[in-house]
């Protein structure tokens, strides 16, 4: 099983839209698929027109009660997000695990909740470097952060790597010395626009780095993923469609196995 999370600084990067098509995409590859949303905004959540207030991620935090798997797709279940988990992570503040409770979670119901059937657990975070965001690098084999064409963007780029070695610094067992933190963190060129400056100096800036895995284009299909609650790879089923956009069906198709390819080794 990989554990990976979404994660960034900045938001209105596409963290969530990119998320959710990764998953579906792992899913339509036979691959089982846990969804974990730890957004208080819960879009990932909602994308699968689901809105519980009970079981969710809420329970994780709280050590208490109980935490729903729901199946929402075939190969995909979703442990939901909750809306006031903002609030929640300021309750825990001054507990001195507050960053180990989805750690100590997953330990305790990898058998009974059949945590060890899943072959993906995709983690979709808020954009800061808070307590659930804390919690879901402990827990992850691999970070994937997009990074954008603008102003601020490659920036936020430089802010999460420091910001993740000070966390791994300080999040390590007394006894053996070695951190918790053990995720790799890997980049996603995204948005990217052909004809535009900020796009071609990112992918100047970014070209040559080894933790970068993609460059992946803007494009009206992504936004629609979300917005019709469709995702790419089932919008590749419609075969007009794909017709219209074989070239990045395709790109996207490779774009994800190579993703893939990278975290498994």
């Amino acid at each position: 099983m990989k554990i990976i999370t979404f994660s960034a600084i900045k938001g209105g990067v596409g963290k969530t839209t990119l998320a959710y098509n990764y998953g579906e995409w792992l899913a339509s590859k036979g691959k089982q698929v846990l969804f974990i949303d730890l957004d208080h905004q819960c879009n990932l959540t909602q994308t699968y027109d689901v809105f519980n207030n009970e079981g969710t991620v809420a329970n994780i935090f709280r050590g208490k009660g109980d935490v729903a798997l729901l199946n929402v797709k075939e190969n995909i279940d979703l442990i939901p997000g909750y809306l006031r988990l903002d609030r929640l992570e300021k309750e825990l503040e001054t507990k001195a695990y507050k960053d180990m409770l989805l750690y100590m979670w997953l330990e305790d119901n990898y058998d009974d909740k059949g945590i060890e059937k899943y072959d993906y657990v995709i983690i979709d975070c808020h954009p800061d470097f808070s307590t659930a965001t804390r919690n879901a690098i402990i827990v992850s084999h691999a970070v994937l952060s997009p990074v954008i064409p603008s102003e601020h963007g490659y920036q936020a780029k430089f802010n999460l790597q420091e910001r993740l070695e000070e966390f791994k610094a300080e999040a390590f067992d007394f006894k053996t010395r070695e951190s918790y933190v053990t995720a790799e963190l890997f980049f996603l060129g995204n948005m990217i626009k052909h004809n535009t400056k900020s796009s071609k100096e990112l992918v100047a800036s970014l070209k040559n780095e080894e933790n970068v895995l993609a460059m992946i284009p803007q494009k009206e299909l992504f936004n629609r993923s979300t917005l019709d609650k469709v995702s790419l790879s089932d919008m590749m089923r419609d075969k007009e469609l794909t017709r219209g956009n074989k070239a990045f069906f395709k790109d996207i198709d490779f774009t994800f196995q190579k993703i893939t390819d990278r975290i498994s080794l």
